[in-house]
C-alpha cells in the first residue's frame, strides 16, 4: 500500500515529477537543521544521495568526495574489474574529513598543473617533496606565468599546516586568523594527509560522512549481468565494496534474475565468512511485479526507471517506459510490502524532484546527468566556443557505451553491437558558474529536502513518505513555480 497521499484522490493516469506537487501540511518541526536525512533503503547512508555508475560520472574522485559528504556512489561496470579494485583500496584509504590534494613534484611545469587543477572543485595543487608539502600553486601563480617553467619557480611556500585530528571548527578558525585559504593536514612525520578550505570546514561540521563498520568511506560497485558476474562479484567485495549493483536497461528478465541468484551465493558465502551485511540492489524496474520477482531472486534494493534519464532515448526509439513519479510509487510500495526499498534512478534535475521521490518512497535517489557537469565527474574539462565550461557526457547504453563495453570481442561484433544503442553518445553538460563542484549541488539538494521535510511536518524520511500530501498540476501549474531571474 502507498505511503504518499493524494488532494483529491488517485489519479488514474501515470505521473511525472513535473506533474506533482507537495502541498504543506501543520508541522511541530521547528527548523530544518533538526530533519534527519539518513536513507531508508537499508544501508543508512547519512544522505539519500546515489552517484549512478555511469562512465562519465563516477570515479574515484567523485566517490570520495560524495562519500565524505554522506552519500556513496556506484563504480561503472564497464571498468576493468582489477583497476575498480584498486579505487576502492585508494578510496578506503582516504581521510574522512580531509579532501585529498592534488599533488605534483616540484620539477613540473605549469602547463601540467593547469591541466590537474580542475580535477578537484579546491582549486590548488600541493607541491610534495617525500610526500612532505613545501608549497601550493593556484591559478593565481600562473598569472602571466610560462607554461613550461617549474611550478617551483612560481610557488607560494606559506602554509598553513593543521594535524589531521583537528576539528572543522578548528580549521576554520586557524584559516580565519592567517588570512588564508586551504589548510594542510600533516602527520607527525610531516606527511600530507589532505587539505581543507573554509567551505569544506563548515561543510565537514554540517555533513556525518557515510562510514564502513571499519570507519571508513563507503563506496558501491556495479556488476552487470554478463559475463563472469559471480567472479566479478567476488573480488569486488573481497576488495571491500559496500554495496553490488546488478544493473541493466531491461531488469525484469530471466537473465537477470540467473545473475542476481548467483550473485547471491557469493554475497552469502562472503557475509558468512566476514561477518559484513553486503546489499544487493537489482534493476531497472517500474513495476510491482517486476520488483517482487526481483526481490524473490535475493534483491535487497529495486533500482527504478526507465527512460527518464537525461542520456536516455529509451521512450522515444521503443515506446517503453514509465512516468517515473508513478513508477517509484507503485514500486516503493511493493517492496515496502517485501520488507524492502527501491532506489529512484533517473529523471531529478531539481531539488524539488529528489523531495518528491522520497515522498514517493524511495529510500535513495540515484543522480547521474545532474552530476556529470561538476569537477569531481570523470571527463575532462572541455570550454565551447563562448568559454562556457563544460564535460562531455554519454548514456550506459550509447553507441560510444557499448564499444567500450564489448572491448573485448571481434571488430565485426563491436560494429554491429553498436549498431542498437538507447542513448546519447555525446552531450555538453556545463558546469554552473554558482554550482561547479558537487559538494555545491549537495547542498543546494539537501537544503530544499529539508525545508519539504518541514512543510510535511516530517522528522525523519519515513515521516516524510508518510505525511506527504500530493496533489496533481497542470503543466502552467509548473511554470508558475519557477522562478522569474529578470523582471517582465
Amino acid at each position: 500500500m502507498q505511503h504518499v497521499k493524494f488532494l483529491g484522490g488517485n489519479p488514474d493516469y501515470d505521473l511525472t515529477y513535473n506533474d506533482v506537487f507537495m502541498a504543506p501540511n501543520r508541522s511541530s518541526v521547528g527548523s530544518r537543521g533538526n530533519v534527519d536525512l539518513t536513507s531508508t533503503d537499508g544501508l543508512g547512508t547519512p544522505l539519500p544521495l546515489v552517484v549512478a555508475n555511469m562512465t562519465a560520472i563516477s570515479g574515484r574522485r567523485m566517490a570520495e568526495t560524495i562519500a565524505r559528504r554522506g552519500g556513496i556512489a556506484i563504480l561503472p561496470q564497464d571498468i576493468p574489474t582489477d583497476f575498480v579494485a584498486r579505487a576502492i583500496t585508494r578510496v578506503k584509504g582516504a581521510h574522512t574529513q580531509f579532501d585529498t590534494a592534488i599533488t605534483l613534484a616540484p620539477t613540473a611545469t605549469i602547463g601540467e598543473a593547469m591541466t590537474l587543477l580542475h580535477k578537484r572543485a579546491h582549486g590548488v595543487a600541493i607541491i610534495v617533496e617525500d610526500s612532505a608539502p613545501i608549497g601550493m600553486v593556484s591559478p593565481v601563480e600562473f598569472e602571466n606565468a610560462d607554461r613550461f617553467a617549474q611550478v617551483q619557480d612560481v610557488m607560494t611556500s606559506d602554509l598553513t599546516l593543521v594535524s589531521p585530528e583537528a576539528t572543522p571548527e578548528d580549521v576554520f578558525t586557524t584559516l580565519a586568523a592567517q588570512h588564508q585559504k586551504v589548510a594542510l593536514a600533516v602527520d607527525e612525520n610531516g606527511k600530507l594527509v589532505g587539505l581543507m578550505t573554509s567551505k569544506g570546514a563548515l561543510r565537514s561540521a554540517l555533513y556525518t560522512p557515510a562510514l564502513d563498520p571499519q570507519g571508513r568511506l563507503m563506496i558501491g560497485t556495479a556488476v552487470g549481468i554478463n559475463g563472469d558476474v559471480a567472479g566479478r562479484a567476488r573480488v569486488l567485495l573481497e576488495a571491500g565494496s559496500d554495496v553490488l549493483v546488478m544493473d541493466t536497461a531491461h531488469g525484469h528478465q530471466e537473465k537477470m534474475i540467473e545473475a542476481l541468484e548467483a550473485v547471491r551465493v557469493v554475497r552469502d558465502e562472503f557475509e558468512a565468512g566476514t561477518g559484513r551485511r553486503i546489499l544487493l540492489v537489482a534493476g531497472n524496474v517500474v513495476t510491482a511485479e517486476g520488483t517482487r520477482d526481483l526481490v524473490e531472486a535475493g534483491a535487497d534494493i529495486i533500482k527504478v526507471g526507465v527512460g527518464p534519464g537525461a542520456m536516455c532515448t529509451t521512450r522515444m526509439q521503443t515506446g517503453v517506459g514509465r512516468p517515473q513519479f508513478s513508477a517509484v510509487l507503485e514500486c516503493a510500495a511493493a517492496a515496502r510490502e517485501l520488507g524492502r526499498s527501491v532506489w529512484a534512478d533517473g529523471g531529478v534535475k531539481h531539488p524539488r524532484d529528489v523531495a518528491l521521490a522520497l515522498a514517493a518512497g524511495a529510500g535513495s535517489v540515484m543522480i547521474g546527468s545532474w552530476f556529470a557537469g561538476t569537477h569531481e565527474s570523470t571527463g575532462d574539462l572541455q570550454v565551447d566556443h563562448e568559454g562556457r565550461f563544460y564535460k562531455e557526457s554519454f548514456g550506459m547504453a550509447s553507441a560510444r557505451a557499448v564499444r567500450a563495453r564489448t572491448a573485448s570481442q571481434t571488430p565485426f561484433e563491436r560494429a554491429r553491437a553498436a549498431l542498437f544503442e538507447e542513448g546519447i553518445s555525446s552531450s555538453k553538460m556545463y558546469l554552473d558558474p554558482a554550482r561547479p563542484g558537487v559538494e555545491d549541488l549537495v547542498d543546494f539538494i539537501t537544503s530544499g529536502v529539508r525545508s519539504s521535510c518541514t512543510y510535511a511536518g516530517a522528522a525523519n524520511l519515513t515521516e516524510f513518505a508518510q505525511r506527504a500530501l500530493v496533489g496533481v498540476q497542470s503543466s502552467a501549474g509548473y511554470e508558475e513555480g519557477r522562478a522569474v531571474p529578470v523582471s517582465w
